[in-house]
């Protein structure tokens, strides 16, 4: 799949704003402006922005407690995340839902998630209702190592097969469940034989190339639209950040993290390789960098400036109206 100058630029954009989203929220959050837990994509760009680069507004995803990355890979207006984040009215939820549980149900992104392995069974019964509407659209279920050990994941793979439903799930592994390696937690050579034993097709790359997790996923996502049914993609990747902001990541090697910057950064893989080939001038991802920085500052300061919800609102969002 051969991606336009135009394409290969609004991917890094795209990798770019979550990045940049990420490392402020690590800033404001460190000096205690964030309320709640928050847990960072940053290093992981690559993979939501491979997947989601496929889809459209009408296709649905279901992220993680690790959701920043995919939001802002399936559209998510970023003023409104950063709102959420600091738990304004204007947030995407209205301040109530923070960082684990950003939403967007215009834009397909169902929601970050608390509940490990939650959102597989979600990703059925979206896909499901796409096969019964029949325009060819599918659902995306994002799910860590971690979660690629519980059993509603494993439940959701087998019933995807069995209704041949359109539905991809792919798992980030990133090495580790909160602390704990994935060496030492899945038994399974790799994540996608797993899948492959539910009778899925299944690959694995490298979540640090772009390119390998656009095309890799770009088959999945075109098979299940033509009706053949359930995919897994394991990337293998890595995150800047611990598990959570304030994680010791005592369990990590010396240096572990330094080294990943250095040698396994994807947005820098990703513009060396367009510059290196002739795509893409230097200066035009230098251009788009001063760009992003200046939007995310702007998302920063629009959030603090924004207000708090009304005392009412707690008994808002409480039912739904059908």
């Amino acid at each position: 799949m051969q991606l336009t100058k135009d394409e290969l630029i609004e991917a890094y954009r795209l990798m770019k704003t979550i990045r940049e989203f990420e490392e402020q929220v690590h800033l404001e959050f460190s000096a205690g402006q964030i309320p709640g837990f928050v847990h960072l994509y940053a290093g992981e760009e690559a993979c939501a922005v491979g997947v989601c680069t496929h889809l459209s507004r009408e296709d649905s995803i279901a992220s993680t407690h690790r959701g920043h990355g995919h939001c802002i890979a399936k559209g998510v207006d970023v003023h409104g995340m950063m709102a959420e984040l600091f738990g304004r009215k204007t947030g995407l939820c209205g301040g109530k839902g923070g960082s684990m549980h950003v939403a967007d149900l215009d834009l397909g992104m169902m929601g970050a998630n608390g509940i490990v392995g939650g959102g597989p069974p979600l990703v059925c019964g979206a896909a499901l209702a796409a096969k019964r509407q029949g325009k060819g659209n599918v659902a995306v279920a994002f799910v860590g190592d971690g979660g690629s050990n519980q059993g509603t994941t494993f439940e959701s793979l087998n019933l995807a097969k069995i209704w041949n439903l359109p539905a991809i799930f792919v798992v980030e592994n990133n090495g580790y469940a909160e602390a704990t390696a994935a060496s030492y937690s899945v038994g399974a050579e790799s994540i996608a034989e797993r899948g492959r034993g539910f009778g899925l097709p299944a690959v694995q790359v490298d979540g640090h190339d772009f390119l390998a997790v656009y095309e890799a996923a770009g088959e999945a996502i075109e098979r299940a639209r033509r009706g053949e049914g359930p995919s897994l993609l394991e990337c293998r990747l890595n995150r800047f950040y611990g598990h959570f902001e304030g994680d010791a990541q005592t369990y990590r090697g010396e240096d572990e993290v330094k080294s990943l910057r250095e040698d396994q950064d994807c947005l820098l893989r990703l513009s060396q390789e367009a510059t290196a080939s002739g795509e893409v001038d230097p200066a035009e991802f230098a251009a788009i960098d001063s760009e992003v920085e200046a939007l995310i500052k702007d998302t920063v300061e629009a959030a603090k400036a924004a207000p708090q919800p009304d005392a009412e609102d707690l008994l808002t969002d409480v039912y739904v109206s059908y």
